[in-house]
């Protein structure tokens, strides 16, 4: 009984996990081209959902090094 009980608890955090993530990815998405601070969202969005997919982690490092370049100055130009 106790296993069904933590199985069905972990599935519940899961589920929120996902449905807030995809939430906050979505609004982050839709403040590309509505008002609204999208190169924050979108991050959020993504290292909520990091801590359930490999994908989203994947992602999150690449929009994490992106900004990075842009803090430095290098656009999308590729560190030689």
């Amino acid at each position: 009984m106790k296993h069904f009980v933590l199985r069905t608890l972990l599935q519940a955090k899961r589920l929120i996990i996902i449905a807030t993530g995809c939430t906050i990815l979505a609004a982050g998405v839709a403040m590309i081209v509505l008002p609204g601070p999208a190169i924050v969202v979108i991050p959020l969005g993504l290292a909520v959902l990091a801590t359930e997919f490999l994908w989203a982690r994947k992602l999150l490092a690449t929009v994490k090094e992106r900004i990075g370049r842009m803090r430095n100055g290098n656009g999308d130009q590729k560190d030689r």
